[in-house]
């Protein structure tokens, strides 16, 4: 887990022609923390954005983006 006040200052983006990854990281070097996945092929049934952790279990996934992120609350990130 994150301890809190933890600063995630790396990040990168990525597509496909299926979905949009936008993945977290706590150092450059290391795997993604967290996914925040669109897959627009699964808007009907109602889960096209997911939030998936290091180990690849989904934590969220859900219609609308602000409630999925939710999830990452601002007891885990610093924004910087």
């Amino acid at each position: 887990h994150i301890k809190k006040g933890t600063v995630l200052k790396y990040y990168s983006i990525s597509s496909s022609f299926s979905s949009a990854i936008f993945s977290v990281f706590r150092r450059s070097t290391e795997t993604p923390l967290y996914m925040i996945v669109k897959t627009p092929k699964l808007s009907k049934r109602g889960g096209m954005y997911s939030v998936i952790a290091m180990n690849g279990q989904i934590i969220k996934q859900g219609k609308d983006l602000n409630r999925v992120l939710q999830i990452l609350n601002k007891k885990l990130f610093k924004i910087v």
